[in-house]
């Protein structure tokens, strides 16, 4: 879930699901030829994973889809503004905006960080849209979507910044408050 979500939002203008990436894949391609009797077997993907209760697969489904759900609303690829706030190497912490959005991404695999400040150009509360944490993902639900982040002083020469929990190997999409009218569901 985080690497589909760090190469959508930080791979450019759109986001291309090829050649293993997409969900389904089998684990090799195996095209019919005389080698294999002109076997289909390996040549196809498995829609059908993800109906299977006993796999975890429904959970990757569910975060592609709300995962596409939120750029087709808030267009965050069409943005020109791209910075990336934070690169730490011992933390396993990176953050950076996309548009008016904030993402940060925690990729220690035992470290969860309370009160991480994350630098930021926005000068408004921010508000959690989207995190691979939640339980329709297969997650352990341990973050707030309830409340706004209020904006601090500067961090990571940026003029603004957030404090946050961060669980480890998580996700997080933050979006200005004032983008939010209509409400906050993706």
């Amino acid at each position: 879930k985080m690497m589909r979500l760090l190469v959508l939002a930080l791979g450019g203008e759109g986001y291309l699901n090829f050649m293993g990436n997409e969900f389904g894949h089998p684990e090799w391609i195996d095209f019919p030829t005389p080698a294999n009797d002109w076997s289909y077997q390996h040549c196809r993907r498995r829609w059908d994973l993800a109906d299977a209760d006993h796999l975890r697969y429904q959970y990757l489904q569910n975060f592609d889809e709300l995962m596409h759900a939120c750029e087709n609303r808030y267009g965050f690829l069409r943005s020109e503004h791209q910075y990336v706030t934070l690169k730490d190497e011992g933390d396993k912490v990176i953050a950076f905006e996309r548009g008016e959005f904030l993402f940060i991404f925690n990729f220690h695999p035992t470290q969860s960080f309370e009160g991480y400040q994350i630098g930021m150009g926005m000068d408004e509360p921010m508000r959690l849209v989207l995190d691979t944490d939640e339980g329709r993902f297969g997650g352990h639900k341990r973050l707030d979507h309830a409340k706004a982040f209020p904006v601090l002083g500067g961090a990571h020469q940026r003029p603004h910044s957030v404090k946050l929990y961060l669980p480890a190997r998580t996700a997080q999409v933050l979006a200005k408050e004032s983008l939010l009218q209509g409400g906050i569901s993706v």
